[in-house]
């Protein structure tokens, strides 16, 4: 039997639109495919660079630099974690688990919400800052369960006269007489807790993460109303943000790190001397200057936070 012309039209035009709709079905069946191999390769490194910081806040956590879960979670506490842990390792403080601060943790590096130094959040700057003191993970996992009795003084660490290594985020030599008698009037008495070495080395960190805020002259906010200000006699606030802001116009790209011990003297009841030196490298278009300082603050309580009474620094011998 034999098939008139219009019937074999149809039928080549059927065979067409088969081939056709064979054809789409094939390319949408591999582009699932590959979107499928595409998505299992994003969550096979999505949980890798998760374990990686499950890691880091493990050893953080014994370090008692961390006090949060360990979640793998990039949070503002893992980047406060990494300051501390910067700041008592002698790295260059950046909230970041860096090239150099995964290396010294045996870690690969991994990039947080804010992968650039001057582009550090105001949040772990201000988690550094805070009075409050906690355990770590590890130790509130093999205490026992509190009594009615336990005083919160029994966590503080107690203060000492020196303090470890550590490197942070420097600023210029600013070429002065050290001149650091502070400039603000009579302050609340200091408890013994006060000016712990924990406390004051946090303080430290986050004054040097201030520094590079994004928010120019953040660092101001750590300042007494009146201050010693390096060789420029007792300024205000006010003046010292203005300070602040013509430096970072002079220096727009800075790095800083403490390059030594932070030692701690008690001026009064109610006072401490902190010094440290600090390393720094500072860039404007083709020009730099780089070196190191040693730097001094004058600290004093201000209700339940420190303020800087006086600043001055001169050039390391």
């Amino acid at each position: 039997m034999t098939l008139g012309p219009g019937k074999s039209a149809r039928r080549s035009a059927f065979d067409n639109n088969y081939m056709t709709m064979r054809s789409v079905f094939l390319v949408i069946a591999i582009a699932f495919v590959i979107a499928g191999s595409v998505a299992a390769k994003e969550n096979v490194a999505a949980g890798g660079a998760e374990e990686n910081v499950r890691a880091v806040q493990g050893k953080l956590a014994d370090e008692g630099c961390y006090f949060g879960e360990i979640d793998g979670a990039y949070s503002s506490d893992f980047s406060t974690a990494l300051s501390r842990y910067q700041i008592r390792n002698g790295l260059p403080i950046t909230g970041q688990l860096d090239a150099e601060t995964s290396k010294a943790l045996g870690a690969k590096p991994a990039v947080g919400p804010s992968t650039a130094a001057t582009e550090q959040s105001s949040e772990t700057w201000r988690e550094l800052r805070k009075r409050e003191r906690r355990k770590s993970t590890k130790a509130r996992q093999s205490e026992p369960a509190a009594t009615e009795t336990s005083s919160p003084a029994d966590n503080e660490t107690p203060p000492t006269g020196t303090e470890t290594p550590i490197q942070t985020t420097p600023v210029e030599a600013r070429t002065s007489a050290e001149n650091t008698q502070p400039a603000s009037g009579p302050p609340a008495t200091a408890s013994a807790d006060e000016f712990s070495t924990d406390r004051l080395r946090d303080y430290v960190a986050a004054f040097v993460l201030a520094g590079l805020d994004k928010n120019v002259g953040a660092e101001a906010e750590f300042f007494a109303d009146r201050v010693n200000y390096y060789d420029q006699g007792v300024m205000d606030r006010e003046k010292i943000q203005q300070d602040l802001k013509r430096y970072d116009e002079r220096w727009p790209e800075r790095h800083f790190w403490v390059t030594g011990k932070i030692n701690v003297e008690p001026q009064s009841e109610n006072r401490v001397r902190v010094t440290f030196p600090l390393g720094f490298k500072l860039r404007n278009g083709n020009k730099q200057s780089s070196g190191k300082v040693d730097k001094t603050l004058v600290l004093e309580p201000a209700g339940d936070d420190l303020q800087i009474v006086a600043v001055n620094e001169h050039k390391a011998g």
